[in-house]
């Protein structure tokens, strides 16, 4: 095969289409700078059977396109081709390295999910609850409810996500991680968030006419900031459940109209 009149060619463009698949995923931010251990962790992977995929693509397209090329035949050539059998040595390559791979993405995925699925002894919970077109947020120990998410940087959160009416997905595009919310059950999604910032929520699951518009943002704090919003908000909401408690009771309809009645009378 190395002395056969087609080895360099086929190699050139091997090198070609090999370029062109490289510099088409290095050169193109293809997603943002991930801001978690997680994504860091999902983007591993997912580079791995990027790379993988790009090595095959390759080799079966370079093949393809020089075979279509080299063993064209001529215009005027109508005769069959010569008969072909199958071959074992290939046919147990192909099955063998295929089986090979999938038990290493799998082994791969397997330590992924089970490091970014771990609990941490500290960690900040959160209720989320989706509904057509809206995210919020509920601290349930300080009875605090937001349209925006604000978590402490370098600390684990637990989010526990659920939907009033049909399925949506909550989605960070810079933590790498989304989860369903689903109507009657509650999914739950771990991260670290390891920068400070403001990032997007969006859902990711169609789920109405306004899905393009339910979005939030997630507010990444330092934690004394964290703690001091958290305490502000806590003595905020309490002062308006007090004042809710001493608001007298409205009146049932159609009782000012009786009680003029009755003094008219």
């Amino acid at each position: 095969m190395l002395n056969s009149r087609h080895t360099v060619p086929l190699a050139l463009l091997m090198l070609v289409i090999g370029a062109l698949t490289a510099a088409q995923a290095l050169l193109i931010d293809w997603v943002p700078e991930t801001i978690t251990p997680e994504g860091t962790r999902v983007d591993a992977l997912l580079w791995f059977l990027f790379w993988t995929s790009a090595v095959f693509f390759v080799i079966v397209t370079a093949l393809l396109i020089y075979s279509v090329w080299a063993f064209r035949a001529d215009p005027d050539d109508e005769s069959e081709g010569k008969p072909m059998h199958g071959n074992t040595r290939v046919e147990i390559v192909w099955t063998v390295i295929p089986a090979i791979l999938l038990i290493i993405v799998s082994v791969f995925s397997i330590i992924v999910l089970d490091r970014n699925e771990s609990l941490a002894a500290e960690r900040t919970t959160v209720e989320v609850r989706g509904q057509q077109f809206a995210w919020s947020y509920v601290w349930t120990d300080q009875g605090i409810e937001s349209g925006d998410l604000r978590v402490p940087v370098d600390q684990q959160v637990e989010l526990n996500i659920k939907a009033a009416d049909v399925i949506h997905s909550w989605w960070v595009p810079d933590i790498r991680l989304k989860q369903d919310a689903v109507p009657g059950i509650t999914t739950r999604l771990l991260f670290t968030p390891e920068k400070i910032g403001t990032f997007e929520v969006i859902c990711a699951e169609l789920c109405g006419a306004g899905h393009g518009v339910m979005r939030s943002r997630m507010i990444v704090m330092e934690p004394d900031e964290y703690r001091e919003w958290l305490s502000g908000a806590e003595a905020e909401a309490e002062a308006l459940r007090a004042a809710e408690g001493n608001r007298p009771a409205a009146s049932p309809p159609g009782a000012d109209d009786e009680s003029d009645t009755d003094g008219g009378e």
